[in-house]
């Protein structure tokens, strides 16, 4: 590759203004001062440097962006904003936006110089799967969803692709909600899908676009660079949808711990550790330490750890009631749902696989979080810590889950967010599923040795549960 068009390519620096570079003897390959602007240099080889500094090479860039409303999906535009503006200075120059977002929708957009991958996500063939969170002017009704999930008439030759609808019930969200995932990407597709359902769409933001998840630590108008990680599982959604389709094949029921697993919750026992002992003058000194030790612990067990050592004057009943109107007021208004669990939930209705949960947390919550989300009534089977003998990894309250639904272990899948956790699945003979949670991150690549498949979300089912 001539040494003018690696410069270019690699910085925003203009083709004339290298070539001005390189006259001045700004440049050198491999230590040495090079002066011809047809200089042959090889990527993988070569050292270059401008100024003294290592001119990188990567031929293809990848942005996940928060777009905010009210910035263009284009690469040009002569009155608005455009979401390139929103990038840092120094990438490339040819970058464009993967699809669009109408200009008062929010959320997910990729940006990236890779045609190829472009291409291939955006091809009616392919039938890339994409969420959006939606509000609307009014709740929709059962046949409002058959009609959506059967495909609709927008005023086109053909009706839309079937849609899968969940409902969505948050407490920190006023209104009607929904999340819609199609499969193609026809022309403001979502908000002609519900206006012929007689409905309106007053706010729209896509949450997920085929193997990749918005980052809710994006602010709108934030964005980063994907990771190998996710640039693999954005490459392979497909391959990734028929893996996790594989891993409920021939499952009759899941079952999920609450905390970390259902629900996004792990962080609000740090604070509440830390404020209670804070009552009797204790300052915790490391909260890993304490995790450790009482990881897996039912409710009663940590109790009683935490009187023994901690040497805490009030009784095991006193402090199981503190706890609960501690974490109440935390679990009623700041604790959501798991990303995806919604729309999987769903899922496993329309499939029959039958749901349980098996949880060292207090009855007491479990109910209160589960009436406050509204999905009370998906679960067959509830076992706590306060009704069996032995807490994780000890598999007792999985494979009483498993019995109260009358299901075999061997037959039921698990979702863990804990290392004994998952030993409590695969000692209980179960298929074993590690969620990741960034309160338990530090641990993720041991949960991901132990566990037999390991997921960031759960939308990498949505649309894959269905026979």
């Amino acid at each position: 590759m001539r040494l003018d068009k690696y410069l270019a390519s690699q910085t925003q620096e203009s083709r004339s203004q290298v070539k001005e570079f390189i006259r001045r003897k700004l440049v050198n390959v491999d230590e040495q001062i090079i002066t011809n602007p047809e200089f042959q240099v090889d990527p993988e080889k070569n050292k270059v440097k401008l100024r003294g500094n290592v001119i990188g090479y990567s031929q293809y860039q990848y942005f996940l962006l928060n777009k905010p409303a009210g910035v263009i999906s284009a690469t040009k535009d002569r009155l608005s904003e455009t979401v390139l503006g929103l990038l840092p200075k120094d990438h490339k120059k040819d970058l464009f936006p993967v699809g669009r977002l109408d200009k008062d929708t929010e959320g997910l957009l990729l940006i990236t110089n890779d045609g190829a991958l472009a291409h291939s996500l955006l091809s009616p063939k392919k039938h890339v799967s994409k969420t959006y969170l939606v509000k609307m002017k009014k709740e929709l009704t059962d046949e409002d969803i058959a009609r959506l999930e059967q495909g609709v008439d927008i005023g086109e030759v053909t009706l839309t692709l079937p849609a899968s609808v969940t409902k969505i019930y948050d407490p920190n969200l006023e209104g009607e909600w929904i999340h819609l995932t199609i499969h193609e990407g026809r022309f403001h597709q979502v908000k002609r899908m519900l206006q012929a359902v007689e409905n309106e769409v007053l706010y729209l933001k896509r949450i997920r676009f085929g193997g990749l998840s918005l980052d809710s630590s994006l602010k709108p108008g934030d964005c980063r660079e994907l990771t190998d990680e996710e640039l693999q599982l954005l490459k392979r959604s497909r391959e990734v949808a028929e893996e996790k389709r594989k891993l409920l094949q021939g499952k009759k029921a899941v079952i999920f711990d609450l905390d970390g697993s259902l629900i996004d919750s792990m962080w609000i026992w740090g604070r509440i550790d830390e404020e209670y002992l804070g009552r009797f003058g204790i300052q915790l000194k490391s909260r890993e330490e304490l995790r450790s030790k009482i990881e897996g612990m039912s409710f009663y067990e940590t109790a009683v750890f935490f009187k023994e050592y901690f040497q805490l004057p009030d009784s095991i009943e006193k402090m199981t009631s503190d706890w609960n109107q501690m974490a109440w007021d935390k679990y009623e208004k700041e604790v959501p749902l798991k990303a995806g669990i919604p729309d999987f939930l769903e899922g496993c209705r329309r499939n029959g696989l039958r749901l349980g949960i098996a949880t060292s947390n207090s009855r007491e919550l479990v109910d209160n979080v589960l009436s406050v989300h509204r999905v009370s009534n998906q679960f067959e089977s509830i076992i706590t810590g306060s009704e069996i003998t032995k807490g994780k990894p000890a598999p007792d309250v999985y494979l009483a889950v498993a019995k109260a639904l009358g299901v075999s272990p061997e037959d039921c899948l698990v979702f863990e967010d804990i290392v004994k956790g998952i030993m409590a699945g695969k000692n209980a003979g179960m298929t074993t599923c590690a969620i990741a949670d960034e309160d338990s991150a530090a641990t993720w690549e041991n949960k991901k040795e132990i566990a037999d498949y390991a997921i960031y979300d759960f939308y990498v089912f949505f649309g894959s549960v269905d026979k």
